[in-house]
């Protein structure tokens, strides 16, 4: 729970984490690979860090995009939290970029309500009949 004067949006958490670290705005965007304005723009929230910006981010600062937006409370509600395998499995596949994984991870979620919401009324569709054929002649 974010406590009066705790950063809350993800440029607040960039900026708290940049300044924890020692690292001037210059210095740290030049580790990332943007220019000093950019920068500047996201800690003040003006622009929102794409992907890949954002994935360099959290690399220079050692930690994972993933943290980023849960600390911003851009990730999954506690809520929806269940401690699932899938879930974990969902994040920690490495091979899956952030976006990646919270898409996966909210499909996941849709699903598991979706289960929750309809109940035992789930019926199996019928299967479509197959297009009637007149039948062979028999040879006389």
């Amino acid at each position: 729970m974010a406590t009066p004067g705790d950063p809350s949006t993800l440029g607040e958490i960039i900026r708290h984490q940049r300044e924890l670290n020692k690292l001037s705005m210059r210095q740290f965007a030049q580790m990332v690979g943007i220019s000093n304005p950019y920068l500047s723009q996201i800690e003040r929230g003006l622009r929102e860090p794409s992907e890949r910006v954002l994935e360099s981010i959290a690399r220079s600062l050692a930690m994972t995009a993933d943290t980023l937006y849960a600390e911003a409370g851009m990730g999954d509600g506690d809520d929806a939290a269940d401690g699932s395998v899938a879930r974990a499995a969902i994040e920690a596949d490495t091979q899956l970029t952030a976006r990646q994984r919270r898409a996966l991870i909210e499909l996941y979620d849709a699903c598991l309500a979706a289960n929750r919401g309809g109940g035992q009324r789930r019926r199996r569709r019928a299967r479509p009949a197959a297009a009637e054929e007149p039948e062979p002649a028999e040879p006389e």
